[in-house]
């Protein structure tokens, strides 16, 4: 089948090239020979599939190309970055010479300027690097547009401001396959889940981000999207809601496995702690072990960071004060290196998925 894209017309690059790889090497070690006639109708044949996906999906055909992506894609973010920042700065800096109709149609007009400027990049840039940075500054736009308009009219501040932001952010990933809105509007619905969890509980809104418990629920949320919802189509949009997932159900594991009063449950705060500090390293065993088995790199190495971290911190709990620096350092080493047995007798066991 014909890759759709990108992602996948990379990955068939990829294989191509692996295959002439160990196809030189069995001939060079006698194991196959092909004849004339069908290495040149292989070569053929696999230099039309390259010339054909580098006009289609611009691929990177070696790794030359490979390793100037990866600057051309740390460029793009950079540069998507600091033009939002732009257009932001540029806005406030002229923004009191204008009227407060002149505002409105300004903000309106920004917006769909950008949001058509992106679709018009999108169109001419098979790379995606010049659609990422117009994505990014419609959104700026589009927040920069929701956030003086509500100064325009004078209206309260909400949390519900992060819904269309969350929902453009979504709308521009799924419709560009971009992995920075992507996270841009997952960060949106953790903030907006937070303060709605917290305004249940009776906590304004803005003050929703001192209680690390109301992470929970929409972590638990993020975790179960890629399960429910295929996104084969979008390469890597999985692994961002798994590690956003985890990090925000380990992360105020992390916090409150060291400081119970910032728990809601009443109960003795030494006991909150306790309690969360095992609850952290059962989850993140779960993610390892989760991982391992489903071949979820992302969720494998998100949780030996948090088991390792969870690790660490209760050895400085229990002997730091007591010990001397030297075997305190070396009981840290000869757990690292604990860690590391355990992990390749994992990866030799070979998990099955």
């Amino acid at each position: 089948m014909s890759p759709s894209t990108r992602s996948e017309a990379q990955q068939r690059v990829d294989d191509i090239h692996a295959f002439r790889v160990e196809l030189a090497r069995l001939e060079g070690e006698g194991v196959l020979q092909l004849e004339s006639a069908q290495r040149q109708a292989l070569t053929r044949h696999h230099d039309s599939v390259l010339d054909d996906f580098a006009v289609r999906f611009d691929i990177d055909r070696d790794t030359q190309a490979r390793q100037l992506s990866l600057g051309m894609r740390v460029a793009s973010f950079l540069g998507a970055l600091a033009l939002a920042a732009s257009v932001f700065f540029l806005f406030y800096q002229f923004w009191g010479f204008f009227t407060e109709t002149a505002q409105v149609v300004t903000l309106i007009g920004a917006s769909l300027a950008s949001l058509g400027l992106t679709a018009w990049i999108q169109g001419r840039d098979a790379s995606g690097y010049f659609t990422k940075l117009a994505a990014m500054v419609a959104f700026a736009c589009f927040v920069l547009n929701l956030y003086m308009l509500g100064q325009i009219f004078n209206v309260t501040p909400s949390d519900t401001v992060l819904l269309p932001w969350a929902t453009f952010a979504f709308l521009l990933a799924y419709r560009y396959d971009l992995r920075l809105l992507l996270a841009a509007g997952i960060c949106c619905v953790i903030a907006w889940v937070s303060a709605r969890v917290g305004a249940f509980g009776g906590v304004y809104w803005l003050s929703a981000g001192e209680w690390p418990e109301h992470y929970f629920p929409v972590g638990a949320l993020l975790l179960a999207v890629p399960m429910l919802i295929s996104h084969r189509r979008f390469a890597g949009f999985e692994a961002i809601y798994r590690v956003f997932g985890l990090l925000c159900l380990l992360v105020p594991m992390l916090i409150l496995g060291h400081w119970g009063r910032g728990s809601h449950l009443d109960i003795d705060p030494w006991l909150i702690e306790g309690g969360y500090q095992v609850a952290g390293f059962v989850v993140s065993a779960l993610a390892i072990w989760t991982g391992a088995r489903r071949s979820w790199n992302d969720m494998v190495n998100t949780g030996i960071v948090f088991f390792v971290l969870l690790l660490y911190t209760k050895f400085f709990d229990w002997w730091w004060a007591i010990m001397p620096k030297w075997l305190f350092f070396l009981v840290l080493a000869l757990s690292a290196i604990l860690v590391l047995v355990v992990l390749r007798r994992l990866r030799g066991r070979g998990v099955p998925a």
